[in-house]
């Protein structure tokens, strides 16, 4: 299914990849009233649907949007509450970059009428397609793996101190999946040597994790943050690194297989 908002590749097994954050559009009559510094999208997670490819193989449902995080965040909660209290972070509709640079000129930022016409047009379809497509894949399996898939430079200091783990796996805690999932997953990371990990740390899932995570329910929900060094250059242009992505992609593929399995067994 593609529109102008997202699309979504429907698949055969019980799991699904959002990537909310891959989109790089920003229509133009939002864009007439952003600054320069919007059209870089520097905040991108960018090449997952590329990166996360083998996913496909697996029968896996795709879901990607179209517009960037910078015209609305589908990674949080459509009332634009903090997901993290007493920490920085950006908003619902952001007005600044991961370095706080302005994303609009004085006076220019979006009212809240605004910031809900941009909700009803970009933010609930996508998550009207997101629960629609959960709810196929318990109708088929009854259950279903939700994997959120994120990247992120590896040095943001507005958000995190130093340098950011390789492998970032948050599930809310450890509430929105099947106990000790994300603990095993950043063990199968440190036993594979070359790479670091952390379950449940800096992030531990934003709205979609805790949001629809619901494993008593048969909704399995797993956020990876994954640091963008290990895939490709963090500095424009962006540009994928066959090499390193080579390295890291059948890594991830054996984390997505053992979530699925474990959701499988619970």
């Amino acid at each position: 299914m593609t529109d102008q908002v997202f699309t979504l590749k429907r698949g055969t097994a019980p799991l699904l990849i959002s990537i909310p954050h891959a989109g790089t559009q920003i229509p133009v009559d939002i864009a007439a009233s952003m600054m320069p510094i919007a059209r870089e999208v520097d905040d991108t997670d960018w090449h997952l649907e590329r990166l996360y490819a083998f996913a496909v193989e697996m029968g896996a449902s795709i879901l990607v949007p179209a517009n960037s995080r910078y015209v609305i965040d589908l990674n949080r909660p459509p009332d634009g509450a903090n997901l993290y209290p007493g920490r920085d972070t950006t908003g619902l509709c952001p007005v600044d970059t991961f370095n706080s640079e302005a994303l609009y000129s004085a006076g220019a930022a979006p009212s809240e009428g605004e910031i809900a016409n941009r909700r009803e047009k970009y933010w609930r379809p996508y998550h009207d397609a997101l629960t629609e497509e959960l709810a196929r894949l318990k109708v088929m399996h009854g259950k279903a793996l939700l994997w959120e898939a994120h990247s992120i430079r590896s040095h943001v200091p507005r958000f995190f101190d130093g340098k950011l783990s390789d492998f970032n796996f948050g599930t809310a805690g450890g509430e929105s999946a099947v106990a000790g999932l994300a603990e095993k997953l950043e063990a199968m990371v440190l036993r594979q040597g070359a790479y670091t990990a952390v379950a449940n740390g800096r992030f531990k899932g934003g709205y979609i994790t805790r949001h629809y995570g619901a494993p008593q329910d048969g909704i399995h929900a797993v956020q990876l943050e994954l640091s963008q060094v290990t895939y490709m250059e963090e500095t424009r242009p962006y540009a994928y690194d066959e090499a390193r992505a080579g390295e890291v992609a059948p890594l991830m593929r054996e984390l997505v297989q053992c979530a699925l399995d474990a959701v499988r067994a619970a």
